[in-house]
């Protein structure tokens, strides 16, 4: 270890306080605080601007309930700093302090420099036993820790709250939607000033999204052996702080710039959905980093083996997983969601593996204690919150099992409208399920028909472009020798693996491709389109791009499909001028007043029976809507071959035709009509 720098300052012993955690400054210095239940000593590591030169480092005189803490005057906004944790090095009970290793502050809200790979960063020397103890200093190599200034003039505004039944989502990456940009300056590009670019905000607006949801963005830690491989960790699921935000995404390093682009998304009327990570951190299993947590109080923060303490109780496949049944890890992850809507201003939150959220000692648990305090408390109560309803746990898969007023993510939707289009026998049944909001696994528990967040494509997968253009994921990039990724795509290249030149298969991809998004746009629930779906980018066929920070994955604006960017707004418009969005599940006949009805027609004429709904091979699905005071809809999802399909009785205007240039359309018709192969068509009564 370094030796001891000379202290020049002392804590004024009065004015500390324990009930506020993290680096808190005020106009006459900062208060310092953190939890460890187990340390027997906490030092606080003083470093200069460029967080190179440590200049103090003092005890934190106090600790009351496993919190140690002092106030430190003289102390400013912009000073670096970091931890080291004193206790017991004993892995098998659990117990990992090494204060050979600087330690970031979990409430840290930015940092300063970047994580260089090196094996001192580990709290056991690399290639021996975990029980033994390392005592390089690890300081050169680590970030650091920055006193944040908190002050930001938000000009009295306030939160948009677009209702759920009015909300688009858009899933984007902060650097992948703007680097290629050739409409954002180019120093902005890749950084959260070029994400609320004049160009951006027109894009949202023009397809008619209301909401960004912008892949993690906290502080996050680029994998040791992605590094070595030449690649990076891309999508940013390896959280290492949950307050401060990912420096390479700030083109100034302050998180001002975080707050001016909310404030910019806000002045356009589009809310902002941060994806965050709070199942796992960067660490790893027990042969991982000492960056934080685990130097902190491993016991504490991390759920470790009932039988054998020294390893991790893993459910989320990254050899790690957060203890939020212990109450200040609870707490740390209240206080960031509430850090970040009260501070930042998002609008609301994805949950990664939302599964583990709620895993108590009998397993998930929906009125677990994360649930639970979320729905009771004043202000993440009132925000979007939106639940990824696995993780890889026994009994993980959850979806329609997460409490009001979470929203899920529904991949049964995505599968059943991909198999649906990709002519897969007997899908009828499941896809007029997902027409209606999924109601047998969200109509329950008072739950609204806008709980289901659907669909066709996110960051994890084909992008749906490549849905139709690739039998097989092509991860060779990836360097793993194309294990990675699910193999279970339901995909279909139409006749040609990848790029083609033949215009029949183009055709057909084209028509199969705005189907499917028209699908999305006419289902009940929340549509999310993922960044790029809406001009057809590609990456290559790579089912799992996690690791490709490179043309894979950055939208290639130049070659957007500027027809295909008006059929998805032309949809999404209609989709809002109609009242497609409703809180209330359809009915069926007998429907109480107020409510919307279904009704499920065979294309000869005449309500669908079972036996209809058994045909094998049936590709053509009939759904008229009855909506209270408003004219009734008949949408026809056609996957098949063209055909001849029975209007009901009266006459109806053709508004939406999914083949045509622009897709919305006026023709007044009746009796039988024409309705093209791979095609959607809504009528709407006179």
């Amino acid at each position: 270890m370094l030796d001891q720098p000379k202290q020049t300052a002392a804590f004024d012993m009065s004015a500390g306080r324990s009930d506020t955690l993290g680096a808190v400054a005020d106009a006459e210095g900062t208060n310092f605080a953190l939890f460890s239940e187990h340390a027997t000593r906490v030092e606080l590591c003083l470093y200069d601007a460029s967080g190179q030169v440590e200049t103090q480092r003092l005890d934190l005189p106090k600790m009351e309930g496993g919190i140690w803490y002092g106030y430190l005057p003289g102390i400013a906004p912009g000073q670096a700093y970091g931890y080291r944790v004193h206790g017991p090095f004993a892995p098998e009970q659990g117990h990992r302090f090494n204060p050979a290793k600087l330690v970031l502050d979990p409430y840290a809200m930015e940092l300063t420099g970047d994580l260089v790979w090196d094996d001192a960063l580990f709290g056991y020397p690399v290639g021996g036993s975990d029980t033994e103890l390392d005592n390089r200093d690890s300081a050169p190599f680590m970030p650091k820790c920055v006193v944040a200034d908190p002050s930001f003039d938000w000009d009295a505004e306030k939160a948009l709250n677009h209702a759920w039944e009015d909300t688009v989502i858009y899933e984007a990456h902060v650097k992948g939607l703007t680097q290629l940009h050739p409409d954002v300056p180019e120093a902005d590009r890749g950084s959260f000033a070029g994400l609320a670019s004049d160009a951006v905000i027109a894009h949202l607006h023009r397809i008619g999204a209301t909401a960004i949801e912008l892949l993690p963005i906290h502080g996050f830690v680029q994998d040791r052996h992605l590094v070595e491989k030449g690649l990076s960790n891309y999508w940013g699921y390896n959280t290492i702080s949950f307050f401060a935000p990912n420096r390479p995404y700030l083109k100034s390093g302050y998180i001002r710039e975080v707050k001016q682009a909310i404030r910019r998304f806000h002045a356009a009327g589009i809310e902002v959905i941060l994806d965050v990570v709070y199942n796992h951190t960067a660490e790893g299993n027990e042969l991982g980093p000492t960056l934080s947590f685990r130097g902190i109080d491993n016991a504490s923060y991390y759920l470790l083996s009932p039988d054998n303490p020294q390893h991790g109780f893993d459910t989320t496949g990254t050899g790690n997983t957060l203890n939020i049944a212990h109450p200040m890890v609870l707490r740390m992850v209240l206080d960031s969601l509430r850090y970040w809507v009260e501070a930042m201003h998002v609008d609301g939150f994805r949950f990664d593996l939302a599964s583990t959220l709620g895993r108590e000692p009998s397993g998930f648990e929906r009125e677990g204690a994360f649930f639970n305090a979320i729905r009771q408390d004043p202000v993440l109560s009132k925000v979007k919150l939106i639940a990824e309803p696995w993780d890889i746990g026994e009994g993980g898969y959850q979806v329609g099992g997460f409490p009001w007023p979470f929203r899920e993510w529904n991949d049964k939707a995505r599968d059943d409208m991909r198999a649906f289009w990709r002519r897969d026998s007997g899908l009828a049944p499941q896809l007029s399920q997902r027409l209606l909001g999924s109601p047998t696994q969200f109509n329950h528990s008072n739950r609204p028909a806008t709980s289901s967040v659907n669909f066709l494509a996110a960051h994890d997968g084909f992008t749906l472009a490549d849905t139709v253009a690739y039998d097989g994921k092509h991860n060779d990039a990836n360097g793993e020798d194309g294990a990675d990724g699910h193999s279970n795509n339901l995909s279909h290249n139409l006749g040609a693996e990848g790029p083609t030149e033949d215009a029949g298969i183009l055709e057909a991809r084209r028509r199969r491709v705005r189907g499917m998004l028209a699908t999305l746009a006419l289902s009940q629930g929340v549509p999310m389109v993922l960044a790029g779906d809406e001009f057809g980018q590609t990456q290559g066929g790579n089912n799992n791009a996690y690791c490709q920070d490179n043309e894979t994955t950055w939208l290639g604006w130049d070659k957007a499909d500027q027809e295909l960017i008006t059929a998805v707004s032309d949809l999404l418009a209609f989709r809002k001028e109609t009242g497609m969005s409703r809180a209330g599940f359809a009915q069926g006949d007998g429907a109480a007043d107020g409510a919307m009805v279904a009704q499920w027609l065979h294309p000869r004429g005449g309500e669908m029976t079972d036996d209809d709904w058994q045909t094998e091979g049936a590709s053509c699905v009939m759904l008229r809507l009855a909506r209270p005071e408003q004219a009734d809809l008949l949408m026809c999802l056609n996957a098949a071959d063209r055909m001849s399909v029975a209007l009901p009785d009266g006459e109806w205007i053709k508004r939406i035709d999914t083949t045509q240039t622009p897709v919305r359309v006026e023709e007044r018709l009746s009796g039988s009509v024409e309705i093209e192969w791979q095609s959607v068509t809504v009528f709407e009564s006179v």
